[in-house]
Formats: structure tokens, sequence, C-alpha cells
């Protein structure tokens, strides 16, 4: 596996500080937390910004929110979990990403971890493991068997050295590091043949200096920020982005309306038939107008899947980016629909808006003024308010594996469910669109 060279479930950030529980609504049908196994992945990318593998993160009632994989169960199940989590398609071909896997020491020592695809799998040592004879004679066999070893929240320590001899990767935790510090930490790496990886990177000031130092692979927030926030101006491909969003959430749009804005971009047209008519829609005949889509579909599904084209159709920003706002939509969605909420049509759009300023380099607050949003979806956005808030609350803490700051009464399977469909749903919205 040479995940240097392949093009971050970069979490994505609403833009706004973390919402107040206690400012949420609950919903208005409370059900009893299940201790339910829950997955999320989180993305690993290239210093070309692309996306080279995923850190799944494994929540069970007995690890509760460690991310620490259990290696339960036939190694068939668990290979039908490591390919539901790391699939994408790449040039109209679906690929399995390498698995980052965070294991105890339990794990370790004891030889229970069956024989996975080595070229697949890298073992993650935590932290805050105890370095023993024991320890480092088990580490030694995996990377005999051909696993890669990567130490993780690294923090230079002499104890570390016989793991720093027999790692390929060594993730650096810069979040809350100065510039100077996290520099320190790399001239202390320099002795030792591994890769860097800086992981918790929050700003692209960060991202930019650990590039400059070295670094290969990176892991955090950064793509999900915008580089300016205040007096930030919108580029025109972005100006372009902004104004169908636009239209598209105008409650007033007509059929005839969307049409003019489509047809005036035989790409984005191209794009949106080739969708609609795509297996997914389940349609007896192929659309060949734009017009006729509309129609069949209705304005409201035309508008979910106009947006997603628009969002896929930004250039410069990683691909990552807009699949990880394609998840978290349809789970909104999915979440509402599990609950037994009927009208579930503004909840993939307000998971997708929840983030796409980051595709615009603008200001979330600054978006949501120019968007004619229903003040519903503004303020689950902002706010966090509503069963809609909560629903979106509950779906980003979810994909960023932060299974803790949940609301304490969800129903976790109806989210695990959701988030699993949703991989696929993106990964196959993405491939029809994009091929």
């Amino acid at each position: 596996m040479n995940i240097n060279s392949h093009s971050e479930d970069s979490s994505i950030r609403t833009g706004t500080n973390e919402t107040d529980k206690s400012d949420i609504v609950t919903m208005a049908e409370k059900k009893t937390i299940k201790k339910e196994i829950l997955m999320a992945r989180q993305p690993i990318f290239n210093n070309k910004l692309e996306t080279v593998a995923y850190e799944l993160l494994y929540r069970s009632s007995d690890s509760e929110n460690q991310a620490v994989f259990d290696f339960c169960g036939s190694l068939a199940t668990i290979n039908v979990l490591l390919n539901s989590y790391t699939s994408v398609y790449q040039n109209n071909q679906l690929k399995r990403m390498p698995a980052f896997l965070n294991l105890t020491y339990d794990l370790l020592i004891n030889d229970t971890l069956p024989n996975l695809p080595t070229n697949q799998i890298v073992l993650e040592i935590l932290e805050d493991i105890e370095v023993d004879a024991k320890l480092l004679e088990s580490v030694k066999s995996l990377r005999n068997k051909g696993y890669k070893i990567a130490l993780d929240d690294f923090i230079y320590d002499d104890k570390y050295i016989p793991l720093l001899e027999m790692a390929q990767i060594i993730k650096v935790d810069v979040l809350g590091m100065s510039l100077e510090q996290v520099s320190a930490q790399v001239e202390k790496l320099k002795p030792y043949k591994v890769t860097l990886l800086a992981e918790k990177i929050e700003t692209h000031v960060m991202y930019q200096h650990c590039k400059d130092l070295g670094f290969k692979l990176f892991q955090g927030y950064f793509l999900s920020t915008p580089e300016m926030i205040e007096g930030s101006k919108v580029k025109p491909t972005q100006e372009k982005l902004l104004s169908i969003v636009q239209a598209l959430q105008d409650p007033k749009v007509s059929s005839s309306d969307l049409e003019k804005l489509i047809i005036q971009d035989p790409v984005f047209t191209y794009k949106l038939l080739r969708i609609v008519n795509s297996s997914a829609n389940n349609l007896v005949r192929e659309i060949d107008s734009v017009l006729e889509a509309i129609n069949i579909l209705g304005i409201t599904e035309m508008k979910k899947w106009a947006l997603i084209i628009a969002m896929l159709s930004n250039q410069g920003k990683p691909e990552e980016l807009p699949r990880q706002l394609l998840i978290r939509g349809h789970m909104c969605e999915k979440v509402a629909l599990g609950t037994g909420i009927q009208d579930t049509s503004g909840y993939m759009i307000a998971g997708m808006m929840s983030g796409v300023n980051a595709l615009l380099d603008i200001g979330l607050i600054e978006l949501l003024e120019q968007i004619p949003l229903t003040q519903e979806i503004k303020a689950a956005i902002i706010k966090g308010e509503g069963i809609m808030g909560e629903i979106l609350h509950n779906t980003i803490h979810f994909g960023l594996g932060n299974w803790q700051q949940m609301s304490s009464d969800v129903d976790t399977q109806i989210y695990d469910n959701a988030y699993l469909e949703s991989l696929d749903w993106a990964c196959k919205s993405m491939n029809c669109i994009d091929s």
C-alpha cells in the first residue's frame, strides 16, 4: 500500500461554534439510547488534497466513545464492514481506500487480529498505550506480516524510540501546538524513516506550515473552513455557483425558471439529465429535456439534484468536501424519515447548506443572508433550533465520531443505518455525475 501516491473525513464544520445541546429542542418522541455498534470514517489526504485513506472510528457498548476497532465476528463480516466504510468511486471505478484502525493493548498482544489484507490496513498504536516487551514483540510480529504501523496522537518521548524504529507513519497531533512546537517535533523525528501525518489541523496556516515541514499526509477540519472569512470576495466561478444556489432555494421559482437557469450551462444540463436517468431513480423511460425531468420528479427533488451538481461542479476544492456534504444532507433526510417525520423536504438542504460556505470561501452567516432559505432551515443551521436542528446537530457529530456529543436520547441504530446508506448513496451519486 502506497498511500502517498493515491488520490480527510476531513470533518466538516458548520462555521459556527458548537451548538449547546441545552439550546436544542429535543424530539417530540423521546427514545432510550441504544448501545449499538457505531462506525464513522474520517478522510486522510495527501499533499495534493486527494483522499488516500480513511480512519475508521468505532464505538460499541463496552468501548463507549473510544475510536477503537473491535475485531469480532468472522473475517468475511469484517471485510464487508471495511469495504462499506472505505469505498469511493474514482475514474468510474469503485475503489477501496486503505483503512487506519486504532487497536487496544489487548488486541495487539493477544494475537486476536485476523488475517486482513495487509496492503489495505494501517494499524494505529494509541498514544496512551503501555510500551513494554510484550507490545514491542507483537508490533514487530505484525510488521513482519506486512502490516503498516502508525503511532497515533504522537508527542515525542524517549520511551517511544523502539516503536519509532518499527513504525512507518507518525501521526502528530498539532491541535493546541504553536508552529514552533510542530517544527520541534519534526526535528526530533528526522532520524527516523517515517511518513509524517499532521492530524487535527484546523487552519490553512497550520496546514501550509506542516506541508512546508515535509508532512505527506493530513487530517483535520482545515478543508471545511474558508481561508478568509471577513471581507472575502466571491470569485467568478463561485459567483456562478452562488447564483444557482440562490435561484434553487427561491420558494417562488417555477419549473420554467429552473429550466432557463439550468440550460444556460450545457455541462450542467448534461449532468442533470444523466443523474435523473440513472438507475437510482427507477424511471421507466429516459428523459431528454430539463423541463420534462422537472415535471416528472417535481421541483423539490429537482432542487436537490441541481444543488448537488452545482456543488460538485465547483472547481478548486477537494472532492471529499462535497462528498461529506452529500453524506450529511442525505443522512439528515434519512434520520428524519426514520424518526417518523412526515415532511422531510428541508432536511437534505439543511445538511448540505450547513457546509456549502466552505466551497465558496465565505462565512456561513454571510452565505445564508444571500440565500432565500426558510427560517426553519436557517435556525437549524445557525442555532441548532427545532427538531431539524437537533437532527443536523446529531448528524454532524455522528460523522465526526463525536458520539458523546449527540443528544442522549437518540436511537443510535437509526443514525448508524442512515450513515451507512448515505455513504453508498453519495458514492453512487458522485459517480453518476462525474462519469
